[in-house]
């Protein structure tokens, strides 16, 4: 049956988006495929549609809950029932009988983490594995933006599996992690499909404010004048809830706030219901966005600046995927680099609290794994983060040459030192296109090592032009007296005394 057939079949489509057949065509003619798609170009069907033509069962490493969560429920909807999410979700009567009856599911979804435990592994050597796929495979490469110590892991998975027909998706990885990725993947022969990262439905803007408290007010105005719904991100848990609290209370918009410190329970509810369409902005840091399948985003705003382009590109990659036009926004105001440097050296551990943690450890080397697992006390006597001590942990297992504990300590740090000179030149570079007077697409395909489009959008960037009306809501549909001097002062007056009482 041609593969047009099974799409219509099985999802209800009758074309396919940019690169997945090509995909779904490599892996069905038995190749090892790593694969590079655009944000929106539905990278999970990549996987779902040949779990219908191969025997046997589907994994899916995933690195996000609410990313499976949202792609087991994106397979039920379609009405397959043979799936199932190895995670934190299943109380342990469910995951008993999940792991009894692990024969029963065609597309199993694990955690890397979840993979490293003895009983998960030996369960999954037991089903017949069709097809290995790593979502998010950036996640693998420590040059990647967002690198998971337990993702380098997944080659000594994949051999422990029997080395099946695998898969690596990702949406935003440059040659270097391209490279990282198939290496630490062992695949020796593959085929590598990259379809361009431009969207052209999506136009870029940037805007340079004085400073913090004008950057407010413009981000209201924004939000009043934009068609919705839409996206704005934040690097502060604080500053996101403020602003949705804000944007809520005014009447400005039906928004809430989306981050890591809500329970899982909270952040599958405030996902749901801005996909259904019962919340117009979600003010989110970047824990928000993974798997959302929303199509109609039609902007998004960046208050803070990222960290680089890569997770720049896939955050407002969630806009727009329903092919019509979109907006991204980028919020700059002078010193604003010095937010993302700070961030980027608090998710690595400092030389100082590697002294202190060598300090305690024993004169055996050998014995060094086995110290730390004993002692998790001093993960908090140490002030280390969860990433940190993973960070720290993931090194110390690694097949060093030791020849002493002052050279595994220079090792660290040295490792320490070049993780925080790349995300440095990320930040560097990022500032470096907020600043520039070239067409801003054009420089992120320069990034991304791909050929200059030919012809320029109609609506491309700030740089080249755009017609900024068109991305705002119609006449009549919310609208709000952002020109009334009045309700001006009045909110001005409320954004002073919220920064005052900080």
């Amino acid at each position: 049956m041609e593969l047009e057939n099974l799409l219509n079949k099985y999802f209800g489509y009758k074309t396919f988006k940019t690169g997945q057949k090509e995909v779904i065509s490599s892996l069905l003619g038995g190749n090892h495929t790593i694969a590079m798609l655009p944000t929106g170009t539905g990278k999970s069907l990549c996987y779902q549609l040949p779990g219908y033509c191969l025997d046997g069962q589907i994994i899916i490493i995933s690195p996000l809950l609410s990313l499976m969560q949202d792609q087991v429920e994106q397979l039920m909807k379609f009405g397959e029932k043979r799936v199932i999410a190895l995670n934190s979700f299943l109380d342990a009567e469910k995951r008993g009988y999940v792991l009894r009856n692990l024969t029963k599911y065609k597309y199993i979804f694990v955690s890397p983490e979840m993979l490293s435990l003895p009983i998960i592994m030996k369960r999954l050597q037991a089903l017949s594995v069709s097809l290995f796929v790593v979502d998010e495979a950036h996640c693998i490469s420590q040059w990647g933006f967002d690198f998971r110590p337990e993702y380098s892991k997944l080659g000594e998975y994949r051999d422990q599996l029997g080395n099946p027909l695998t898969l690596a998706l990702t949406a935003t990885a440059t040659k270097k992690v391209r490279e990282d990725i198939i290496q630490s993947l062992d695949l020796q022969n593959y085929t590598k499909i990259e379809s361009t990262i431009d969207r052209p439905n999506i136009a870029f803007y940037i805007e340079e404010v004085p400073n913090y408290y004008d950057k407010q007010s413009r981000l209201i105005e924004l939000v009043c004048q934009l068609q919705k719904p839409g996206i704005i991100y934040f690097s502060s848990k604080k500053i996101a809830e403020q602003m949705a609290s804000l944007l809520a209370d005014k009447g400005i918009s039906r928004a809430m706030a989306y981050h890591g410190g809500l329970d899982q329970e909270q952040r599958i509810l405030i996902q749901q219901q801005f996909i259904h369409g019962q919340l117009d902005v979600i003010c989110a840091t970047s824990a928000f966005g993974m798997g959302v399948n929303k199509e109609n985003i039609r902007f998004v705003i960046h208050y803070h600046m990222p960290m680089q382009m890569e997770s720049y590109l896939q955050e407002i990659g969630r806009a727009g995927r329903d092919g019509e036009k979109s907006i991204a926004i980028l919020l700059y105001s002078p010193g604003d680099e010095q937010l993302p440097v700070q961030l980027a050296e608090s998710e690595l551990p400092s030389e100082q609290q590697i002294d202190w943690l060598f300090s305690y450890f024993p004169k055996e080397e050998k014995l060094i794994d086995h110290f730390l697992e004993m002692n998790q006390h001093l993960r908090e006597d140490g002030g280390f983060s969860e990433i940190q001590w993973r960070i720290i942990q993931d090194f110390i297992k690694k097949p060093l040459e030791i020849y002493s504990l002052e050279h595994l300590k220079k090792g660290l740090k040295d490792f320490v030192n070049d993780r925080l000179k790349v995300k440095k030149g990320s930040i560097h570079y990022l500032k470096k296109w907020i600043k520039s007077e070239s067409c801003r697409r054009e420089l992120i395909l320069d990034y991304f090592d791909e050929e200059p489009v030919k012809g320029r959008n109609q609506n491309c960037c700030d740089v080249c032009g755009i017609q900024f009306e068109q991305y705002h809501a119609q006449a009549g549909i919310q609208s709000y007296p952002v020109k009334d001097e009045t309700w001006k002062d009045y909110l001005a007056n409320i954004l002073l005394n919220r920064e005052m009482s900080k």
